[in-house]
């Protein structure tokens, strides 16, 4: 009866450490996705050409399709994919908190990111430039000392513009839309952002028209949470990355889009 006894705790025993394993969650990012067979990616929805809803509600843009390129690498079909609108002021909490697996939202490497995320090898080169009412008198950067001037919260606009211009007003808001809005009714004199996003609004308003210069270089990548977790993925990512821009795969994507 002991041994019958004995053998019966021993299955038990074993059946649940089977269970156990069968619902132990990995900390390897790349290994949970293709677990979960989906790729959570945060992506804009107000900031054409890169990230935008078409009439019907669908995402549509540069960054959609790059990451549906991912997708299909990592798992082998472009549609097992799930969107979270992000702007650019959450995106970093959305990816932190692991609501989303990556982010692809016109985000530009820079030190300060650096030290908290991890990026992609960069895709896309931007340069903050200045939009300014058709109309307008201002021509550069000084032009804007003792005016008002629009920028997005999050992004990488106003340290240098206080460093060039010491004497600007800076009037924030969350989301591009809002800005371009702001400038529309007179709320400043100009919009600072990257050119690619000025773009957007430009290239389907004739009142509005972005100067010439560029002040700044703005490479763009894929945007993952630092750490262990992410190597695997980080390593692929940049593997078909790398290969896709040699190939000339990332500036079709590109021409697509209207995209230089």
């Amino acid at each position: 009866m002991l041994k019958k006894f004995c053998g019966a705790l021993l299955l038990v025993s074993l059946i649940l450490c089977g269970c156990g394993k069968k619902q132990e969650v990995t900390n390897d990012t790349l290994t949970s996705i293709r677990q979960k067979d989906i790729l959570t990616v945060g992506v804009k929805v107000d900031t054409p050409p890169f990230g935008y809803l078409d009439k019907k509600g669908n995402n549509i843009g540069f960054d959609i399709d790059l990451a549906r390129f991912v997708a299909k690498k990592i798992l082998g079909d472009p549609d097992k994919i799930a969107f979270v609108p992000v702007n650019t002021t959450n995106r970093i909490m959305k990816l932190t908190s692991g609501e989303v697996d990556m982010i692809a939202a016109t985000m530009s490497i820079t030190p300060q990111r650096q030290i908290i995320l991890d990026f992609s090898i960069p895709y896309h080169t931007a340069g903050q430039a200045i939009m300014v009412p058709k109309q307008s008198d201002i021509t550069s950067l000084s032009d804007l000392e003792d005016r008002k001037a629009i920028i997005v919260y999050g992004s990488t606009v106003e340290q240098g513009l206080r460093s060039n211009v010491p004497n600007i007003q800076i009037i924030g808001y969350k989301t591009y839309p809002e800005a371009y809005q702001a400038l529309k009714t007179g709320k400043a004199d100009a919009m600072i952002a990257d050119d690619t996003i000025l773009l957007g609004f430009a290239m389907n308003d004739p009142n509005v028209k972005i100067l010439p210069k560029r002040y700044s270089k703005e490479p763009y990548a894929l945007v993952f949470r630092k750490g262990e977790e992410s190597e695997k993925l980080l390593r692929t990512v940049n593997i078909e990355l790398e290969e896709a821009l040699n190939r000339g795969e990332i500036r079709q994507m590109k021409a697509k889009w209207g995209i230089n």
